[in-house]
């Protein structure tokens, strides 16, 4: 591993989390101001760092521009793209796109709810493992070896009082989702929102994302939310033939 490299990334995921001192950044990486200011000054001739002040930093607007270009090569976010809109338009509710990457659940789009209580989520954002919806319609279907890994890996922290919190708990819900084909979040990761999710497949019959529907209680009950089950399978199901699956007879 290149040392620099990495002390690099390692500041820029830093000011990813805000704007940040030199001191405070040497802190981090654990190294004299010099060596930090020279990593800084390279990073801020290819615009991934912009400097604020004299000894101020924050991220820069290289990387924007790289994440942009990342979704829009994302083939499934923009197959998907007309389905998930017009769900959203039809139910007024927020919509997510999220894929399975590395071990990680990542939301990778996102159309926002139209009514005036909203959720907090951002295109990026990890989704925990254990407690939502999506993340369950996308490791449900992982060869078995794999998903007993994985469901044993997680730390299950106790987000509300419906919290999934161990493996064997965790294990039976995917089993219970692969069999239903959908997922529902009920008030598991945020006590006043529930989410039901279902998967987009690819040509091979792959689950290539998962696309939800989220809404605060106050909105909705847990029934109401069910009753939009056959909406969001139709939606799926329309964003999975734009990602090349065929309906198997």
């Amino acid at each position: 591993m290149s040392q620099s490299l990495d002390r690099a990334l390692t500041l820029v995921g830093e000011l990813a989390t805000g704007p940040k001192t030199l001191d405070e950044l040497s802190n981090v990486i654990e190294v004299h101001k010099s060596t930090t200011m020279r990593l800084l000054r390279t990073l801020e001739s290819h615009r991934f760092v912009q400097r604020e002040g004299v000894h101020h930093y924050r991220l820069g607007t290289a990387l924007f521009d790289l994440a942009n270009r990342a979704l829009e090569e994302r083939d499934v976010r923009r197959s998907a793209e007309n389905a998930l809109r017009e769900l959203n338009t039809r139910t007024g509710y927020t919509v997510h796109l999220a894929s399975y990457e590395d071990g990680e659940v990542i939301y990778i789009d996102k159309y926002d709810s139209t009514h005036p209580m909203r959720m907090y989520s951002r295109i990026g954002r990890r989704a925990p493992l254990h407690c939502t919806a999506v993340a369950k319609v996308l490791l449900c279907e992982l060869p078995e070896p794999r998903r007993r890994e994985v469901a044993h890996s997680i730390d299950y922290v106790p987000l509300t009082a419906n919290t999934i919190t161990s493996p064997e708990a965790y294990l039976a819900e995917l089993d219970r989702v692969r069999s239903a084909g959908y997922a529902v979040d009920n008030a598991e990761h945020e006590d006043f929102i529930h989410c039901i999710a279902a998967p987009i497949r690819g040509a091979r019959n792959e689950v290539v994302a998962a696309v939800s529907m989220s809404v605060p209680k106050v909105l909705l009950d847990f029934d109401g939310l069910l009753a939009l089950q056959p909406d969001l399978l139709a939606t799926a199901r329309a964003a999975s033939v734009e990602c090349g699956w065929s309906p198997r007879e």
